[in-house]
């Protein structure tokens, strides 16, 4: 895993939660973890990883994600031993 997707992992498993991690970045760590990512309506997507697929809303007019959805992704990461 290169050094950047390591960083957004540990921003997404770092306590108290983070209100600074960019949704692009978050994106890119679920496609280099081998989800396959698809466009949903409106600003939505769907990401399948793990055998499931999750559906996400991409934040906006901030690039960055909020809380309740990072602990959400940490969470859902923690069940299936993806770990910093």
């Amino acid at each position: 895993m290169k050094r950047k997707h390591r960083a957004t992992l540990e921003l997404i498993f770092h306590r108290p939660v983070s209100g600074s991690v960019r949704w692009s970045d978050i994106e890119a760590l679920f496609v280099e973890l081998g989800a396959e990512v698809s466009e949903r309506e409106g600003s939505r997507i769907g990401v399948f990883l793990f055998g499931e697929v999750r559906v996400f809303h991409r934040p906006h007019p901030s690039p960055d994600t909020d809380k309740g959805a990072v602990a959400s992704i940490r969470k859902w990461f923690e069940s299936h031993g993806v770990m910093p």
